[in-house]
């Protein structure tokens, strides 16, 4: 028993859904067509004198009955198909048994087809279904038994056949021929029906798979793009804090030198303020191209091209212009050296634009730290390349008192960091002062991942 369940899908984790409104109505117009087309059969035969003179509105009235009480049977046939199955079955032996031209004429054969296939394709409970299929052949043998056995099954079978068995033409006797010819039309409508509606049922489940499996790429997909969106708005976050972090440190730096050197040396001041002009000019338009690259996301998003009105962007910094970045971080009370060191003659300009964006924006906010958050009077910027693109930033200070930040700066580093999977070290030198040392594979500059906990750190954007 457990082989045929398994045969039949019960170990299967799906159980097939109720039908629809819509289907049980067609369920509906298919029975009346049942009993439409039955009763037409019935009023052929009746035409034919088939019936051999049963023609009282009795026996007119049961013979309709019978045919109406098997469409009326199909109107469930997918709500309760394994009862309607078990009905049809019960309905097939005592009819054909008390109304056998009634029974067997082509519309009803077709009809007791159709609930055995819908048990197949529609039951729910496939155990059950096996022990219906179980119970449909037992009763299937002993019908057979009883009607060649102990009724006049057998002579009605000769003269339905239109045969003579004392004059056998074939390889079998008549007795054997007759037995066999029932058996195997059995055989073949019950087994077709059982085959059919174990194809329908099995179309059925790989369907819903299907359906499953697209509804399962279709949310993967979305929470990729969400992903997407996330990594870039931290990106632009990124980018956000480290250009108003340096800027705005800088403005402070010349303010605070123009405010001294005012009243004593107003060229100075004037000079002092110039850097605070420029850098402003420089902050407002890095941020308008961070903002302005958002926008153009979120009308790429909406299906407009980034070309529909929207001019060019200005490159991003690179290692190009660490030295405009070190000049302008120099001041008279911190003095900043920058040297590169390369492996070969122009191998910094070969290193991937991601890494010399985030070498660059590294740089600038360890720069911008040491001015707001450290005493030192001298930093050193050095960049190498070889097989790694490696960043170190080095000073003598000591932290200032009650300048202590929020560390979203260095959390913005570790997290540029770990996107081109490379490593971060920072912390108080043996000596005075403090370092930052980054390295960055340019093996891995491809391999940019989207960071485990990126909606949380998108916070930084606040």
């Amino acid at each position: 028993m457990d082989r045929i369940a398994h045969l039949l899908g019960a170990d299967e984790d799906w159980r097939r859904p109720p039908p629809s409104p819509a289907q049980r109505r067609i369920d509906v117009l298919i029975a009346v067509a049942v009993y439409l087309l039955a009763a037409l059969s019935i009023e052929l035969m009746r035409s034919l004198n088939a019936f051999d003179g049963a023609n009282s509105w009795g026996e007119v009235l049961t013979q309709h009955l019978v045919a109406a009480s098997v469409g009326l049977l199909l109107v469930f046939r997918r709500s309760h198909p394994i009862i309607v199955a078990g009905l049809a079955t019960m309905h097939l032996y005592v009819m054909g048994t008390l109304e056998p031209l009634v029974a067997g004429n082509l519309v009803m054969q077709v009809a007791y087809f159709f609930a055995v296939y819908t048990a197949v394709a529609w039951s729910r409970d496939r155990r059950a279904l096996g022990y219906l299929l179980v119970a449909f052949v037992l009763t299937l043998v002993l019908w057979l038994a009883w009607m060649f056995a102990l009724s006049s099954g057998l002579q009605d079978m000769y003269a339905n056949l239109g045969v003579k068995p004392t004059e056998p033409a074939g390889l079998f006797s008549a007795p054997i021929a007759a037995v066999g010819w029932t058996t195997l039309n059995n055989l073949l409508f019950f087994g077709g029906a059982v085959l059919l509606g174990q194809v329908a049922w099995r179309g059925a489940l790989h369907t819903q798979r299907e359906v499953k499996y697209a509804e399962t790429i279709r949310s993967q997909a979305a929470r990729l793009r969400d992903q997407a969106v996330v990594a870039e708005r931290l990106r632009i976050a990124r980018e956000l804090h480290d250009v108003v972090a340096h800027h705005v440190s800088v403005m402070g730096v010349q303010a605070a030198a123009a405010r001294r050197v005012l009243t004593k040396n107003p060229d100075a001041a004037r000079e002092a303020l110039g850097a605070i002009e420029g850098s402003s000019r420089s902050a407002v338009g890095q941020m308008r191209e961070l903002l302005g690259t958002l926008r153009s996301g979120e009308l790429a998003a909406d299906g407009a091209t980034e070309e529909s009105g929207h001019p060019d962007r200005a490159p991003q910094p690179d290692l190009g212009d660490l030295d405009e970045l070190v000049a302008q971080a120099t001041t008279p009370t911190c003095s900043v050296t920058y040297s590169l060191v390369e492996e070969s003659p122009g191998a910094a300009g070969a290193v991937p634009p991601a890494l010399q964006l985030t070498a660059y924006r590294i740089v600038q906010e360890s720069l911008a730290n040491v001015r707001r958050h450290s005493t030192a009077t001298r930093a050193s910027v050095v960049i190498r390349v070889d097989e790694e693109l490696e960043v170190e930033v080095l000073d003598n200070g000591a932290p200032r008192p009650g300048t202590s930040g929020t560390g979203l700066g260095q959390q913005g580093m570790r997290e540029r960091a770990d996107l081109l999977g490379g490593t971060v070290e920072m912390g108080r030198r043996h000596g005075p002062g403090y370092r930052v040392r980054v390295t960055l594979p340019l093996s891995a500059q491809d391999q940019v991942r989207v960071p485990a906990d990126a909606t949380g750190a998108a916070g930084v954007v606040s």
